[in-house]
């Protein structure tokens, strides 16, 4: 099982694709990892965004300066603490995770689609089992 679960999440990890744009190189997955955090748990200190992301500071000062220079995040004052400051997604950045989630959705589609009624009847069955492993400590 452990095996099938990391291949499956090898590959949704493999569609994401260069950007559109040309403009911009495509993320790393930790600088996706990290714009994600942020729209998922909501706006973050770097230091939070490290911790959570459990990477050294150094390291997430990097990955947060890139995503502040493509325009997919952003950085402002702490409400309480001058000597910090918060980062959340830009409209930019909320687009792009969402055209990610898009993309995956349709090819996981496309694949259950092909599986047997009977098939699909017990994946849908296993996957409150799943979530229930993937939020264990």
């Amino acid at each position: 099982m452990r095996i099938s679960v990391a291949r499956l999440s090898r590959r949704l990890r493999t569609l994401r694709p260069a950007r559109a744009d040309d403009a911009r190189p495509p993320l790393t997955l930790t600088q996706f990892a990290a714009l994600a955090a942020l729209a998922r748990h909501g706006s973050m200190t770097p230091r939070e965004l490290a911790d959570h992301e459990k990477v050294q500071p150094p390291s997430m000062t990097r990955v947060i300066a890139f995503l502040e220079d493509q325009g997919l995040l952003a950085r402002t004052p702490h409400p309480t603490d001058g000597r910090q400051a918060v980062l959340a997604p830009t409209e930019a950045g909320h687009a792009l995770l969402a055209e990610e989630r898009r993309r995956k959705e349709q090819w996981l589609a496309r694949r259950l689609n092909e599986l047997t009624d009977e098939e699909r009847d017990i994946l849908h069955r296993a996957a409150p089992v799943l979530d229930k492993l993937s939020r264990s400590t």
